[in-house]
């Protein structure tokens, strides 16, 4: 692995990303075939710092605020939906792993600050005890997002207390030697994240590599960072880091269709498509979607930002809205692929098209639990009734 000299700052990022949307696009047949990202893209997103964009400058992050994970994962989405959506979620890990003990982050920091770290947090999948100086787990968890380039995961899991208490949540963090990685990656979309199974059985955790899902709601977290990136609520941040593929998704539909459609004759006449009032609109309507999806990503990480540096955390309306409000914008952004792929005809079936991929991939993101419409608007209206949400992320 290769690290950065010295901790990029954003415009650089951005120009770094910039220059892999070719090379992305040209892999990403590729990328689909492995069901992986593939080896020489993991090390040019090494090499370009990406990875560590969130995380801190005392071990040589970037640092950036949190909105830059929505752009600069955007802008790689433009090149490839599989490689946006890992690259989001370990880069956003770095961030996570800033709220750990200062002993969780120098065992993982201390050897190599380039190291990836996968998760799995559905928490009901992990039970664990209570033992001695740490805990016990075992589990089997679905949907880990590039966990053949991690050497560490992040395993949510349900404490179970006494008779008559209620269970608590945790997140802990497991060395790759102590789970196993199961292929079942056979997918119709976001081929290439290899959102593989992870599986262990009774596996000792010590209490320094388990946190608290109440640590992580907003805050001052365990490791000490003050910085206001540091001090965000993790669960409700979350549809922004997987909102930013959707997005860069959208972006990528959006370019390739219009310029495949400037020469595009259809294929039962001599007109060009382009030519078409419906075309035009769809596109039109398209684009304003994907620019809204954007302003609101982008413009609500700001917001929170704004709430952390006045050292305060968001009331729990503020929660609902940011959960909402993410996955609004990801609902955006498929209505756009929607209607471009459909502007298409039968051409945009064919495996070649990128716009294809593009369709399936941006409804597999969609399918993710943090961007799930009907999940967040039922949340949405819950709050809105004064029903309270049964959720102990929140």
């Amino acid at each position: 692995m290769t690290t950065p000299a010295t901790s990029p700052g954003h415009a650089d990022l951005v120009a770094r990303a910039q220059v892999l949307v070719p090379k992305l696009r040209e892999r990403a047949s590729r990328t689909e075939e492995l069901r992986r990202i593939p080896d020489d893209t993991l090390a040019d997103l090494h090499a370009s710092g990406l990875f560590r964009m969130l995380q801190p400058k005392r071990v040589g992050g970037s640092e950036l605020s949190y909105e830059a994970i929505v752009e600069l994962t955007a802008i790689i989405g433009r090149g490839c939906g599989s490689t946006a959506w890992v690259l989001a979620n370990l880069a956003n890990h770095h961030w996570m792993l800033a709220l750990w003990p200062r002993d969780a982050q120098d065992e993982i920091w201390g050897p190599s600050a380039d190291a990836l770290v996968g998760s799995a947090l559905m928490f009901p999948a992990g039970h664990a005890q209570r033992d001695g100086h740490g805990f016990r787990l075992s589990g089997h968890w679905k949907f880990s997002s590039g966990i053949d380039a991690c050497d560490w995961c992040m395993l949510g899991g349900i404490v179970h207390s006494a008779e008559g208490e209620l269970p608590e949540y945790y997140v802990f963090l497991v060395p790759k030697a102590d789970y196993r990685i199961i292929d079942t990656w056979h997918v119709a979309g976001l081929r290439g994240t290899g959102s593989k199974d992870v599986e262990l059985a009774d596996i000792f955790i010590p209490a320094h590599r388990a946190l608290s899902v109440n640590r992580m709601k907003g805050g001052v977290g365990a490791g000490g960072e003050t910085a206001a990136l540091y001090q965000l609520p993790v669960f409700d941040m979350f549809p922004y880091v997987v909102a930013g593929a959707a997005l860069g998704i959208a972006q990528g539909a959006l370019e390739v269709f219009s310029e495949d459609i400037r020469h595009r004759i259809t294929a039962y006449s001599t007109t060009l498509l382009a030519d078409y009032a419906t075309t035009q609109a769809r596109l039109g309507h398209a684009a304003a979607a994907v620019a809204g999806a954007g302003r609101i990503l982008t413009g609500n990480c700001r917001e929170a930002m704004a709430i952390a540096a006045g050292r305060a955390v968001p009331s729990r309306e503020e929660k609902i809205r940011l959960r909402r409000d993410g996955a609004y914008a990801a609902h955006l952004c498929t209505e756009a692929v929607d209607l471009l792929f459909g502007a298409g005809g039968g051409e945009f079936l064919y495996n070649q098209q990128a716009i294809q991929r593009s369709f399936r991939d941006i409804h597999a993101a969609n399918s993710h639990y943090a961007l799930a419409w009907d999940i967040a608007t039922t949340m949405a209206g819950k709050s809105l009734l004064g029903i309270a949400a049964d959720l102990p992320t929140l």
